[in-house]
């Protein structure tokens, strides 16, 4: 129905953003991701975009690439899975990261977005499975267990999965192996 909204981002807040066309300012509820590229009011964004018809309200819902959009529409086709929930794992896990988390079963990694619990997560990984792709993409690395506590304590920490993977990556490689002197050479990620 409306594919691509193309306009002037008139305001931004947490979760959404208002988008002049036409004349005609349309709020668009965006995942965190689009934030990174979107550089505020009065510049121009180009969003693909998915309309959610209820019987209430009609809500767009946009994306930067074709790619995000189609990965958003599969997480809603699955059962229990809204558009908010769909967008909230947008948000905290890259798309590679929940390919790598649905090809190698890991309902851990899904359990750290807020409103998904150990059989939201399970069911997701259950009925994602071969739809998403690769599961394990070029370059990335499988996490040790040492990582994947740093992860738990940076997201317990308030920081998005998506900023604790990130930090992890910029962790030196000549780190010691411990959980506590990676936890503080990621959060050296954040200071600087």
């Amino acid at each position: 129905m409306i594919d691509i909204v193309s306009g002037q981002v008139a305001s931004v807040d947490r979760t959404s953003l208002v988008v002049m066309v036409g004349g005609v300012g349309l709020r668009i509820n965006v995942p965190r991701t689009v934030f990174d590229t979107v550089h505020g009011p009065g510049h121009a964004v180009t969003l693909y975009t998915h309309l959610a018809v209820r019987e209430d309200a009609l809500t767009l819902y946009g994306f930067i690439t074709e790619e995000d959009r189609t990965i958003f529409e599969t997480l809603i086709g699955v059962s229990g899975v809204g558009p908010k929930l769909a967008l909230s794992i947008l948000s905290s896990l890259s798309i590679d990261h929940l390919r790598a988390a649905v090809g190698r079963e890991e309902p851990e990694i899904l359990t750290r977005v807020p409103g998904i619990g150990k059989k939201t997560a399970e069911k997701i990984i259950f009925e994602l499975k071969g739809k998403l792709g690769v599961g394990m993409m070029p370059g990335m690395s499988i996490l040790s267990d040492a990582d994947t506590e740093v992860i738990a304590a940076l997201t317990g920490m308030g920081f998005s999965v998506v900023e604790a993977q990130s930090a992890i990556q910029s962790i030196p490689r000549d780190t010691p192996k411990d959980v506590e002197s990676r936890i503080l050479a990621a959060l050296q990620y954040f200071s600087s």
